[in-house]
């Protein structure tokens, strides 16, 4: 009897703990990031500083607690931030119209052109970089980025809050 011929199967790839994807994946983005950070010509721009326009240009206006949240950092580490980027000229502070007491933080045009500049800069260090790549290991990366983009998406659940004592 003949066997069937399965040299066209691909064999599946092992089965890889979350851990040490987390682990190789951690250690790409620490060589990819200071190697797309190192190229720019704006200095003043830190990676902080670039999270917090990207998060005013996807989600603003904000209040300065609403950005902290969003960034994932202290109050006070955002308040410092909001007032150099507002020395920088990058931002506009206006009152909130629900509390005068509060203020509201957007990208004002000079933020929103140094945010496209600095976003373009850096996809096109990408694209070259990409470039390099065989065809099929660009389609790996390719078929990678909807699970990137839905681990960044994801947010973990708030605690549940406890009942009102009776």
């Amino acid at each position: 009897m003949e066997q069937p011929d399965t040299s066209a199967e691909q064999p599946s790839p092992p089965r890889t703990e979350p851990a040490e994807l987390a682990g190789r994946l951690r250690a790409v983005l620490q060589q990819l990031l200071p190697l797309i950070r190192g190229r720019s010509p704006h200095r003043d721009l830190t990676p902080s500083r670039t999270a917090a326009l990207a998060a005013l240009a996807a989600h603003g206006p904000l209040r300065i607690g609403e950005l902290a949240a969003r960034m994932h950092i202290a109050l006070s580490t955002t308040s410092r931030m909001v007032d150099l980027l507002d020395t920088c000229g990058w931002i506009a502070r206006r009152p909130d119209p629900a509390d005068q007491r509060a203020s509201l933080i957007s990208l004002n045009d000079d933020g929103l052109a140094l945010l496209r500049a600095v976003r373009r800069e850096t996809t096109g260090l990408l694209a070259e970089r990409i470039g390099r790549l065989a065809p099929d290991r660009q389609r790996l990366l390719y078929d990678a980025l909807p699970a990137l983009e839905e681990m960044v998406e994801w947010t973990p659940p708030r605690p549940a809050r406890r009942a009102a004592a009776r």
